[in-house]
This record gives C-alpha cells, sequence and structure tokens, in this order.
C-alpha cells in the first residue's frame, strides 16, 4: 500500500502523512486513489497528485507518472484504467497518446492522468507550471 505525502507551497517542503487505505478518509478521492495504486502496481516513477480544482475549470486532480520505456507507460495506462473500473468509475472519457505513448493522457473527468515516458516528463515538467496548487506524492 502507498503512502502519501502532502507538500504546500506554504510550507515549502514535503512530510509523510501515512499510509493511504481506500477506505481512509481523505481529500483524494477513492477513484485517484485508485489510478495511484494502478500506477504504483507497474512501479510508476515518481507519482504525483495536483489538486488543480481551484484554478482549473475542466477537472479537480491531475495525476503524473512516468516510465523508463513506452511498454511500460502502456501498461501503467491500462491498470489505471483497470483500477478505476475496479472502484466502480467509468473508463477515461477520453484518451491520447497510446500509440506513441511518450505522453499518454487520460481524461476520466474529475481527474486527468499523465502517464510520461521519462524523457518527455523533464521536458514539459508540469509539476513547475502548477507549482502553485497542493500536491501529494506517492511512494
Amino acid at each position: 500500500m502507498a503512502s502519501v505525502q502532502q507538500a504546500s507551497p506554504a510550507s515549502g517542503g514535503v512530510h509523510t502523512v501515512g499510509p493511504v487505505a481506500r477506505d481512509a478518509p481523505s481529500i483524494v478521492p477513492l477513484q485517484v486513489k485508485a489510478a495511484v495504486e494502478g500506477a504504483a502496481e507497474m512501479t510508476a516513477e515518481r507519482i504525483v497528485v495536483l489538486d488543480v480544482g481551484d484554478v482549473l475549470a475542466i477537472t479537480d486532480w491531475f495525476i503524473i507518472a512516468s516510465a523508463p520505456n513506452v511498454r511500460r507507460v502502456r501498461r501503467i495506462a491500462e491498470l489505471m484504467e483497470s483500477h478505476v473500473k475496479a472502484a466502480g468509475g467509468a473508463g477515461p472519457i477520453r484518451t491520447e497518446g497510446l500509440d506513441e505513448a511518450h505522453w499518454v493522457l487520460l481524461d476520466f473527468g474529475e481527474f486527468v492522468a499523465h502517464i510520461f515516458h521519462e524523457p518527455t516528463r523533464e521536458y514539459y515538467d508540469l509539476e513547475r507550471l502548477w507549482s502553485d496548487v497542493p500536491r501529494h506524492e506517492f511512494d
């Protein structure tokens, strides 16, 4: 089971909140946690959840994860989808980038998952672009 760390711009640091269980009360929604569990199952790297709901009208959460090769990027996307469905959610409304798998986007409505091939993640650096929103890191 993954544990979650929270960082806020005001604190300037990351601190461990503790283990995340499916039934544990948390501000991170169940289906977002399920997607994170799917990514972690395939050992996705640097899993981050950004709470973008206050600054973005189209979704409430971003999940960002990466993998060292495109085959693993595809598998992470598949596992995220299956874990969300197992948690009672629907499949993604829209999927992009699965063919090349350098940046796969899964739009579940309430949240959007971005799964990157590691060099592509470094290039676009979404965490820097959204550095002013609450952040949850899973390890």
